[in-house]
């Protein structure tokens, strides 16, 4: 039974633009669901996601950075998700335990294996049932966030702490996100982020009509 699906990559690989089309697909069908997003979600969270995104003159240690991350995820389980699992409703998660294993691990250089036991301890246990990692080349992804970052109006935040970090760390997360998948072929679905939209939703649409018609 499907009931819980996150959407995973790398900054610029589309994969809030992927959860909101599916969103409004599952809707039209008449599917109930709650679309949300990690960090933030929560009134807490959305102060975290600040602290976390928005680059600025204090440096975050990564411990630091880890145990917000944490936080967020804590209280999003505990107000959000676990609640709206709870009353039947389809959840539609933008980032969830997958980009802590990737960004703090893989990039990082974090103990996976604390990662997992510390995801296992935020998430109440709670784990995807689908995930589509939306994969694209680091270039590309880049590319696309720094032409959304000059998009913005004068005065918009721009969410650019991790898009400021070298070529080299988007590569190892990228990395990490695709032995993740490679580890669970069975819930991690890989897509070509680098194709048009409406392909990529088409093959989204798919999968998740695949899964709730079995369901």
């Amino acid at each position: 039974m499907v009931r819980l699906i996150s959407f995973e990559g790398g900054d610029g690989s589309g994969k809030t633009t992927q959860l909101k089309l599916l969103d409004n697909y599952l809707a039209s069908r008449g599917k109930l669901c709650l679309s949300t997003r990690e960090p933030g979600g929560t009134t807490l969270g959305e102060m975290i996601r600040k602290i976390l995104l928005e680059a600025g003159k204090v440096e975050i240690a990564y411990p630091t950075e880890l145990f917000l991350y944490l936080a967020d995820r804590a209280q999003h389980v505990h107000e959000v998700i676990r609640p709206a699992l709870a009353s039947g409703r389809l959840v539609l998660c933008d980032r969830f335990t997958d980009s802590t294993l990737a960004y703090q691990g893989y990039g990082r250089g974090v103990d996976l294996d604390m990662l997992r036991r510390l995801n296992q301890v935020a998430s109440h246990g709670i784990t995807p049932d689908v995930t589509f990692l939306l994969d694209c080349p680091v270039e590309v992804g880049l590319s696309r966030t720094a032409q959304r970052n000059m998009n913005l109006k004068s005065g918009g935040s721009r969410e650019d702490r991790f898009e400021q970090e070298r070529a080299d760390f988007h590569e190892r997360v990228r990395r990490g996100f695709l032995e993740l998948a490679r580890a669970e072929p069975q819930r991690i679905y890989v897509l070509d982020a680098s194709r048009p939209t409406e392909e990529v939703h088409h093959e989204i649409k798919k999968i998740v009509d695949e899964k709730l018609r079995d369901g």
